[in-house]
């Protein structure tokens, strides 16, 4: 008999997956504009690819492909919630953005409530809140927000308003967010955290910090354009006017105009067609952060902003802003000064010349950067800093060559 000898199959190396939260972006482009809107992840885009051939309305068809995408919604929904830690009683609507988020919830809340803010906010947490909102002063330490915070609450409950509620309403960023809240609800207020540029960076759990609402935006969390959350207590958003009337968040319409119920839950504020590939794309993103080592992404975004922020110290024009001292926690992003150069001129040519993305400006929270700014100058005792700032911000994507390239372009500018 003969043997006929097969040779052994080769070991085929097993297929590399793309890395879920690797950023898209043009090549040679550095974008060090993060805050303003972050690239967009993989997982953001292959979900949407994934979902596209199945494009159809969400709650409003019996056929297959609608069943399909009215599942991913919810599914959606159910993904976000539990990135943010929602409580089972607790309320995941999706909005356009974190602006759009917090005007639902100042729609929403009980005549008579009271809204303090502190000066640092951003537009979007200072201007929806109604007239009469308590803003108080920039602290100038995280431990003077909450004894800020305490004296303010105190004072109202020795005002002649009992019984009605109080927001407190703040950023999320580096803020004591667990102190803060400790103190809303000794006081019997409830507490807002505007997370749209502390998601990016770091968890956000309701449960976890005992805030009542979290709102954040797609676009800053690597997601695309156009999604947003509000999550948060049910009460108040089921008990006020619908943020959109139109369909969806009705549970019957009557011949008469005025003879409509509205429903109750998430659907009350999403009338109309739902933004299905906004909210799955931002699922996918959370769903993506929730299986990272968010510690291991923590430690290399502070050593990226430590190489940024020291050598931004090198050069002698460029004067950094803050907020608290020097070594606060703070996420990764900087805004700085050049003095005697005009911000928009600096970002002009580090975008023309060497093809370097950063914001400049006010940043949409101009008390607060006009208030950064004259502290720098008192700081620094220069009369030459200009009247806007620039900020650099980093993400995911951002690497130590690009920080070396802003820097460098920096120290030499014309």
């Amino acid at each position: 008999m003969t043997l006929t000898l097969v040779p052994p199959s080769p070991v085929l190396p097993a297929p590399v997956r793309p890395d879920p939260l690797g950023v898209l972006g043009v090549p040679g482009e550095i974008n060090l504009d993060h805050a303003a809107s972050a690239p967009c992840a993989r997982a953001a885009a292959d979900a949407v690819a994934g979902l596209l051939p199945w494009y159809a309305s969400v709650h409003r068809g019996a056929g297959a492909l609608s069943r399909r995408c009215t599942l991913a919604y919810e599914q959606a929904r159910q993904t976000v919630g539990d990135f943010l830690g929602a409580r089972p009683d607790d309320h995941v609507i999706f909005t356009r953005n974190t602006t759009d988020a917090l005007n639902l919830l100042a729609r929403a809340l009980p005549a008579g409530t009271t809204v303090i803010t502190f000066g640092g906010e951003h537009h979007a947490n200072l201007l929806p809140w109604p007239r009469g909102s308590v803003r108080l002063p920039v602290p100038d330490s995280p431990a003077g927000a909450v004894r800020s915070l305490a004296a303010a609450l105190g004072e109202l409950a020795r005002d002649a308003r009992p019984g009605l509620p109080v927001l407190v309403a703040v950023a999320g960023e580096m803020w004591p967010i667990a102190e803060l809240a400790r103190v809303a609800h000794r006081h019997g207020a409830r507490i807002l955290v505007d997370a749209a540029q502390l998601a990016p960076h770091a968890p956000v759990d309701l449960a976890a910090l005992d805030v009542d609402y979290v709102a954040l935006s797609g676009h800053k969390l690597y997601a695309p354009f156009g999604a947003g959350v509000l999550a948060g207590r049910a009460d108040w958003l089921d008990a006020a006017p619908p943020y959109l009337a139109g369909g969806g968040a009705t549970s019957h319409v009557g011949a008469a105009t005025h003879e409509v119920r509205w429903t109750t839950g998430p659907a009350r504020h999403e009338a109309g067609t739902p933004n299905l590939l906004g909210a799955v794309a931002l699922a996918a993103v959370c769903a993506a952060l929730g299986e990272a080592d968010r510690q291991a992404l923590h430690v290399r975004e502070q050593a990226l902003l430590t190489r940024l922020r020291r050598g931004l110290a090198t050069l002698p024009d460029v004067v950094e802003l803050r907020m608290f001292g020097p070594d606060a926690p703070r996420v990764g992003i900087v805004s700085f000064v050049v003095a005697g150069r005009d911000s928009a001129d600096v970002a002009a040519h580090l975008a023309s010349r060497h093809r370097i993305g950063v914001r400049d400006g006010l940043f949409c929270a101009h008390p607060l950067t006009r208030r950064l700014l004259a502290e720098a100058a008192a700081r620094t005792g220069r009369t030459d800093l200009p009247p806007t700032a620039l900020r650099a911000s980093l993400g995911l994507g951002t690497t130590e060559p690009q920080v070396d390239a802003l820097l460098t372009a920096l120290s030499h500018l014309p």
